[in-house]
């Protein structure tokens, strides 16, 4: 399987978070959205792994929330990987309780490196892909301040209740994403549970 752990987006911000979508097109044609229904917050990436290591990984998961309760982000700006200027991603940066987002984080990448995976050791940046585009990208500096605009109008907040670990599988130049186990934070805050397995 090819895991990794992620956050969900609500329904609600994912709405918001179709506007930015929609607006992003207008400024820049070329992009490819992603699927609004499958927007999420990467948490950690594990990539090709065998089967049997799923119950391990949901094990890291729900030791590496444990005593964290339920928490809330902000979608803030707009940014691109490697950078705005050529982009080959771009996503939608955080605000908000994000100290929480990085213990967790760490927590997960410590536990996953005690399984003997190695995980990407760039400086982690909370983010939620929102769109693809061709590798020779540059962007106009009237686009730019036009996404800078697009985002000052603000946005909910995120409600983070639980992590997910996902299977991803690929699909038409994205990914399908199945749900294998979903770790409530509100309960991993009071007690050691036992994960929702799907």
């Amino acid at each position: 399987m090819r895991f990794f752990i992620a956050l969900e987006i609500p329904e609600d911000c994912r709405q918001e978070l179709e506007t930015v979508q929609q607006n992003l097109q207008k400024i820049i044609p070329g992009v490819r959205l992603t699927n609004n229904n499958k927007l999420h917050l990467t948490i950690a990436f594990i990539g090709e792994q065998p089967d049997e290591l799923k119950d391990e990984l949901i094990s890291v998961v729900k030791k590496a929330v444990f005593g964290i309760s339920p928490f809330k982000v902000t979608p803030a700006y707009i940014d691109g990987f490697p950078n705005l200027h050529q982009a080959h991603i771009f996503w939608v940066g955080l605000k908000g309780d994000i100290d929480k987002l990085f213990v967790v984080r760490e927590r997960i990448k410590d536990g996953i490196e005690k399984l003997g995976i190695d995980m990407d050791d760039r400086r982690y940046l909370p983010h939620i892909a929102v769109a693809k585009i061709n590798d020779n990208f540059q962007i106009q500096e009237g686009q730019e301040l036009s996404l800078e605009k697009m985002m000052m109008n603000g946005f909910s907040p995120i409600q983070i209740s639980s992590i997910k670990l996902f299977e991803s599988i690929p699909e038409e130049g994205f990914h399908k994403h199945n749900t294998l186990a979903q770790i409530s934070l509100e309960e991993s805050s009071q007690s050691n549970p036992e994960p929702e397995v799907l």
